[in-house]
């Protein structure tokens, strides 16, 4: 499954990667992709960890979410595969 998060603030690409390493640490986070343009991160992730987790993660790293930071979950095709 995968989670979206709306973020407040771009970033440069070395603090991308710095976010990127930070939610690598999470047990149940096989991935992350930054989209810069558009504010969002979208985390693939097993049902291991909650959303609730990994948007507290992103508030300790320093991301001010937005209201409706987190989209609903959508299943990614790691998820139809298993």
């Amino acid at each position: 499954m995968y989670s979206t998060f709306i973020l407040s603030k771009s970033e440069c690409l070395s603090c991308t990667n710095k976010t990127l390493k930070e939610i690598g640490t999470l047990q149940g986070v096989f991935g992350a992709e930054v989209d810069r343009i558009n504010g969002k991160i979208e985390v693939s992730h097993t049902d291991e960890i909650s959303r609730d987790k990994i948007a507290s993660k992103l508030e300790e790293i320093g991301f001010v979410l937005e209201k409706n930071e987190i989209e609903p979950d959508e299943p990614s095709i790691w998820g139809c595969a298993l």
